[in-house]
């Protein structure tokens, strides 16, 4: 792994030695060759020839230009204005009507990567409908564009963090998975075109803290970093990301975006990283202004440039000129990073004729049609994690009498949303989707209750009355992108987007306590989040517990189908879920020891991989093709799984790792394989994995990869291995052994 040696070598062909001396910097409306007559403008040509035609017409200071993320237009050249940065986490961001699908985190927990493949060509469908609406107006505003910084594969290592949310989770492999099927969603598999570019961030280390980022030195060692840090990055490389985002963070005293041994010896040396790299948004501002490892902004730029960035987000990138002129840079160095930049222009379509591109075809009649709708509600709803359910008291009856819903999240849009969303027409709220499921003549009242995060002004009590009256209570609470996201974007966040406690806030919880006290109707708790919420108390005090991190647009209808039995909970938590913030090592820390379900020795209030259902699974017979395995042998594991219970449902079955006699540290398990089935009462299905040898390999703390002989544990179940699930209600998985000689 480590050990790999390719190199990236970009020629620029001898079209640009020719152009350059040919070069001319006549004004716009002198005598020009046609712009049909350009060798850029011909699409018979190789990309490499017309990439390079295109830069020996630029003088310095055009190819400068081009290498900023607002790029302006070169008028002479017949070369639009572009901006590369635009957003779709869970949908076109930012830029008008989409659909809103649930975000990231959200996605994971449904540990369904065809899921994710439809979900990112849906969006890649709407944005290609909306760039082409736009250009047709010759609008090209920021988000507007084809270019998408898009999937965020760093490892939520630690619930504090705010942008965890935009993660899929804690654990390399899952993330690994989920995110390369993104990509190719977003990207299509034409032979010739992108449907979008999409780009892999932030690279990396980069998991908080929000408030020190432009500063901070995250301290990794060669273990973690090749264990948990960079498997997801690699794996998105592999899939033919189009770009990666270096981050704002040093890595090991290196600048991200300035490092040799992330850019150079390991994204391009080893991995043979072709696309482009861009820099997080004024990330090298900070390289002068933060980290203080150069003194100006020219020096900033050139180090960047000659590290292997080809475009800036920031306002950086200008000051090569100076840089070049100081020696601090070349223009052939430009002439290279630009080139790589320009590729991707290309391979979307921006200089060929439309009829050329099947995706210049794509219609706006597919922005935010009924299938996407179905589409997102299909997500949220397999999104979905229950916690509990105490004498099966969910799913609720459409007949019954009197419903109580309570708490702000019921009604919030931003409790649907998360962050890096785009707008819909239709937010359907949680409070919206119940109401649409009572029968007509049952009641259905609706109180607030308590603040997001404070104590009430008005000391009226919403825990008496009608909440007494009620059949049941549907309590919905939890936090929102106010209270947790980006450094710029969470205005009730003290801590710029972290969290300093995992609960919570005390209002809720004191609410919740007040509503219990002599009351022995059901309580149904909702909790909306992006990140785990240490909630043992609520845990305890309610009979039903759903969480539904931010699960979009149609998350309201998504969540009404699971309390009402249209459809049964299958979410799984991509996320272990500490029971207070004291079985955490500090933020700061980035070594790996007592993180996640991994390598954490406590018991979890939740474990990573767990979730109920409507219905009962049981694993039995469980399989191998051989006990004894010689190196570089795979191995195949069988499972049967059946539904034991009243309800067809989904299982999400997951395959664990346990390596018995590892020299080195390694992971008390690791998830190694999963896949969805969906089982009517009483039915069964075999299912096989295949364990590689690169599944067997250990790392050891040189960061070096190699598979020992010994003995390894395969656990096959619903959850991750350890006696909590069990005790929550998971089904007991299935065990075998094998030797590796």
């Amino acid at each position: 792994m480590k050990k790999t040696a390719t190199t990236l070598t970009v020629v620029l062909s001898a079209a640009v030695l020719i152009a350059t001396a040919c070069r001319t910097e006549t004004a716009q409306g002198q005598a020009n060759p046609t712009l049909s007559a350009m060798a850029f403008r011909n699409p018979s040509l190789p990309i490499e020839e017309r990439v390079a035609d295109l830069i020996g017409r630029m003088t310095l200071a055009e190819k400068v230009s081009q290498m900023m993320y607002d790029s302006p237009a070169i008028e002479r050249l017949g070369i639009p204005a572009y901006n590369w940065w635009n957003e779709c986490l869970h949908g076109v961001a930012r830029a008008g009507r989409a659909t809103v699908f649930p975000q990231a985190i959200g996605m994971a927990a449904t540990f369904d990567d065809e899921l994710l493949l439809r979900i990112a060509n849906a969006i890649s469908d709407e944005a290609r409908a909306m760039y082409h609406a736009a250009v047709d107006r010759d609008i090209r505003l920021r988000y507007g564009g084809l270019t998408f910084w898009t999937p965020n594969i760093n490892i939520f290592r630690d619930p504090r963090w705010g942008r965890g949310q935009e993660t899929y989770g804690e654990d390399p492999y899952l993330t690994s998975v989920m995110g390369a099927a993104f990509v190719k969603g977003l990207q299509g598999n034409h032979p010739t075109y992108l449907k979008v570019a999409a780009c892999a961030k932030h690279y990396a280390v980069h998991s908080g803290p929000e408030e020190l980022r432009h500063e901070f030195n995250a301290v990794a060692g060669p273990k973690d970093l090749y264990e948990t840090y960079l498997p997801a990055f690699k794996a998105l490389v592999d899939a033919k990301v189009e770009a990666v985002m270096c981050a704002y963070n040093r890595t090991n005293d290196e600048p991200c975006c300035g490092s040799k041994t992330l850019l150079g010896d390991i994204l391009r040396d080893q991995w043979g990283f072709q696309g482009h790299i861009v820099s997080d948004c004024w990330a090298l501002v900070d390289l002068h202004a933060g980290h203080k490892v150069t003194r100006t902004p020219a020096e900033s730029a050139a180090m960047a440039l000659n590290h292997g960035v080809s475009l800036n987000c920031g306002s950086t990138f200008p000051h090569l000129v100076e840089a070049v002129e100081k020696g601090l840079a070349t223009e052939e160095t430009i002439d290279e990073m630009l080139a790589i930049l320009l590729r991707t222009r290309f391979k979307l379509g921006m200089f060929d004729p439309a009829e050329m591109n099947p995706y210049a075809k794509t219609s706006t009649d597919v922005i935010r049609c009924e299938k996407h709708r179905q589409l997102a509600r299909e997500a949220a709803a397999k999104s979905v994690v229950l916690l509990k359910n105490r004498n099966n008291v969910l799913p609720l009856k459409k007949d019954m009498r009197y419903l109580y819903v309570t708490g702000p999240c019921a009604t919030s849009v931003d409790a649907l949303m998360g962050n890096y969303y785009g707008v819909s027409s239709e937010m359907v709220t949680i409070l919206e989707g119940i109401t649409g499921k009572l029968k007509p003549g049952s009641f259905i009242q609706y109180k607030p209750g308590f603040l997001l995060d404070r104590e009430n002004i008005n000391p009226i009590d919403w825990t008496t009355g009608d909440a007494q009256a009620a059949d049941a209570i549907v309590v919905v609470m939890g936090i929102t992108g106010l209270l947790e996201g980006e450094e710029g974007e969470s205005i009730a966040s003290p801590h710029k987007g972290d969290r300093v406690d995992i609960g919570l806030p005390a209002n809720q919880v004191g609410f919740l306590r007040r509503l219990r006290q002599g009351n022995s109707k059901p309580i149904i708790v909702v909790l909306t989040a992006g990140s785990p919420l240490a909630i043992g108390e609520v845990h305890e005090l309610a009979d039903a517990v759903l969480y539904a991190w931010y699960p979009g647009e149609q998350g309201g209808l998504a969540v009404a189908d699971l309390l009402f039995g249209d459809a049964a909970p299958s979410g799984r938590l991509p996320l272990t879920f500490p029971n207070s913030v004291d079985q955490l090592p500090p933020y700061t820390d980035y070594s790996m020891e007592g993180r996640t379900y991994r390598y954490m020795a406590a018991e979890p209030l939740y474990p990573f991989g767990f979730g109920l259902s409507y219905t009962q699974f049981e694993y039995s017979d469980l399989k191998l093709d051989r006990d004894e395995v010689r190196q570089g042998d795979t191995v195949r594991a069988t499972v049967t799984v059946r539904n034991i219970g009243p309800v067809a449902a989904d299982e999400v079955v997951q395959l664990y790792l346990i390596d018995l006699e590892a020299s080195v540290r390694t992971p008390v398990a690791a998830l190694k394989g999963f896949g969805r089935v969906r089982l009517g009462p009483g039915r069964h299905q075999s299912v096989t994995f295949a364990i590689t040898p690169e599944m067997m390999c250990l790392i050891d703390e040189n960061g070096d990869t190699r598979l020992e002989p010994g003995q390894f544990k395969v656990t096959i179940g619903g959850c991750s291995p350890g006696s909590r699930g069990a005790a929550l209600g998971a089904a007991r998985p299935a065990e075998a052994t094998f030797t590796v000689q």
